[in-house]
């Protein structure tokens, strides 16, 4: 059994009167700080917290996806970062009207709703942009912002945040107890050594965007669709032979950017000619610890692959298809927001997906080369025009063996995956530089405790 002793003198003034907020793992972090002799209370930092505006202050109906002053929601602040990829924007009266929660380059932003303890630094290609109300920001001169968000997102900061969680159903952290949060202060050359780790991890990160981008560019350039623009059109005229030979009805099926974009693939084949599909489904063992992918653990920006460690017995029904690395997999839910990502080789071990996905074994280079033209515009258009359902529109397995792939000679699939390769080196080099930057934070609370 896990318990602590409490003396009344350590209660923290009677703020906090739950047991969970003395486990032992917490006050056990707390002493190591103690015994650094260099830390603050987060409220000992010159600087000024914000929540971002509720309810009827807020009042903005819509959100377009494409825009100029963009709003960060809770789901958007993750670790280090703010996600770039489904992005939401706001009209700019709303944004003049809402300016006070406006954020600056440098901001630090913390969940404060829905996944907690998520702190992420503002840069300057997220603005102009304001904040929703389900994160806090802090904003400080007095610290090195780097510094202070590789200490937050270590063991310390991270679980020490955790700890300030409040309610049951609906949990999430106040100002009030983040101003008592422990912050270790080291030197301030010390500081600017970690700031310059995370510094070198957005440059990595940044690389990493760049390279993609020439990957993609050269696909469109070669099929000469570089500038390549479509138009909704208002008005068109189908055959009825056409509606009974696709057996759809809607007007939108029938948009003709759907029929423009293959027709200026001069040469193509079939997905299902390229590519095999795992249509095997595992069972899985209750009592084991699968690896389990779903489509939420797909960073559509980048194509980056996540994973949730979750008992057999308690996987979802749809959790079915098993992997061993190096698979393709495309998103058949909302598939035009590009979760399509290729499976790292060292996911072997008791890897579970999503029957969300379809997944699909083929070798380098073809398979760099196809997560590149599923996430273009070429795959996404193809992908789009199958959709069934609005606000969760799907597509199956065999819409995406009959998406038409462009045959380019292996000399340019080959410099497309060689590009898509090395993006991924780039974004892997900025991951490492980010574990470092922690590790260096912990290291020196470490030495501090030693030498106290």
């Amino acid at each position: 059994m896990v318990y602590s002793i409490i003396q009344k003198s350590q209660l923290e003034g009677a703020r906090r009167l739950d047991a969970e907020y003395y486990q032992p793992e917490y006050l056990h972090l707390v002493n190591d700080l103690v015994r650094t002799h260099s830390y603050k209370s987060w409220n000992g930092i010159k600087g000024k917290f914000t929540t971002g505006p509720f309810g009827s202050e807020f009042n903005v109906e819509n959100y377009v996806t494409e825009g100029k002053y963009r709003y960060i929601r809770g789901k958007d602040v993750k670790e280090f970062i703010i996600a770039d990829n489904d992005n939401v924007y706001i009209p700019e009266k709303d944004f003049e009207r809402l300016k006070k929660y406006s954020l600056d380059e440098g901001d630090i932003l913390i969940s404060v709703v829905g996944t907690l303890g998520n702190v992420a630094i503002v840069d300057k290609y997220s603005l102009p942009a304001i904040f929703s109300c389900k994160s806090t920001v802090f904003r400080t001169d007095s610290i090195n912002p780097h510094y202070l968000i590789s200490y937050l997102n270590s063991k310390y900061g991270k679980n020490l945040l955790l700890r300030c969680m409040r309610g049951h159903i609906q949990v999430g952290l106040n100002i009030d107890d983040l101003k008592y949060l422990l912050i270790f202060i080291p030197p301030k050359g010390k500081q600017e050594e970690i700031g310059r780790l995370f510094l070198k991890s957005q440059e990595s990160l940044s690389e990493s965007k760049r390279v993609y981008v020439r990957a993609e560019k050269l696909l469109l350039d070669e099929l000469g669709l570089a500038d390549f623009q479509f138009s909704e059109d208002l008005t068109f005229e189908v055959n009825f032979s056409d509606v009974k030979n696709f057996n759809r009805m809607d007007a939108d099926y029938f948009q003709p950017k759907y029929q423009l974009i293959v027709d200026k693939i001069i040469k193509k084949k079939r997905m299902l000619g390229i590519a095999k599909r795992i249509k095997n489904t595992v069972k899985p063992t209750p009592d084991i610890e699968y690896n389990y992918i779903e489509i939420s653990n797909v960073n559509a920006g980048n194509g980056e692959v996540t994973f949730n460690r979750i008992l057999g017995k308690e996987l979802p029904a749809n959790a079915k298809i098993g992997l061993s690395g190096n698979e393709l997999i495309i998103s058949k839910v909302r598939p035009t927001r590009g979760a399509i990502a290729i499976i790292p080789q060292e996911f072997s071990d008791n890897f579970i997906a999503s029957g969300a996905f379809s997944v699909f074994n083929v070798g380098y280079p073809m398979r760099e080369y196809l997560q590149v033209v599923f996430r273009s515009v070429v795959g996404k258009l193809q992908l789009e025009r199958p959709t069934t359902g609005t606000s969760y529109p799907t597509i199956t397995d065999e819409d995406i063996e009959n998406t038409w792939v462009p045959d380019l000679s292996l000399d340019i699939q080959q410099k497309i995956a060689d590009l898509v390769q090395q993006s991924y080196e780039a974004r892997k080099k900025s991951k490492e530089l980010l574990e470092e930057a922690k590790r260096k934070v912990e290291e020196m609370i470490e030495k501090g405790m030693k030498h106290s």
